[in-house]
């Protein structure tokens, strides 16, 4: 029951909402929180480890990257992310859905085609098992739309 007054709060908008900042490396105390994408010079956030405690982190886009990529990453080479994102054409409205691979363990909002393209731009994750992360929301892109999603870690 907790696990989903977290979630709901997450998409309500009524969790907190701290700055992300430059760089950031999260720990599972920041588990609830809505972690703003919020330089213009891009935001580099790091996940605590996977440890399979059910912890939830939500990222909003507060701020278009004007150079370099926000960009939310695991903290080891152990841990992946599992899921999808939805990622909307700014010109049409479209959604075009990209799943994660074996390897995802990055996202990356790029300004154009992976993201970073309107205030407002929403995703989750959430510690599910140890080493693993769910990932789920949404996105804006422009162009031709492309997966946010690598293994660089």
């Amino acid at each position: 029951m907790a696990r989903q007054l977290v979630i709901d709060r997450l998409h309500e908008g009524s969790s907190v909402f701290t700055p992300g900042g430059a760089t950031r490396t999260l720990n599972h105390s920041d588990a609830g929180k809505m972690i703003q994408l919020d330089t213009a010079a891009g935001t580099v956030i790091t996940l605590p480890a996977a440890l399979g405690t059910g912890d939830i982190f939500g990222f909003v886009t507060t701020v278009i990257a004007t150079s370099n990529s926000h960009i939310v990453k695991v903290a080891n080479a152990t841990d992946v992310m599992t899921g999808a994102l939805w990622v909307v054409d700014n010109a049409d409205g479209t959604v075009t859905s990209f799943g994660t691979v074996a390897a995802s363990d990055t996202v990356t909002l790029n300004r154009t085609d992976t993201g970073s393209v309107k205030i407002g731009e929403r995703f989750f994750v959430q510690d599910i098992k140890a080493g693993y992360w769910s990932i789920w929301g949404a996105i804006v892109a422009t162009g031709s739309e492309a997966t946010p999603f690598s293994a660089a870690v």
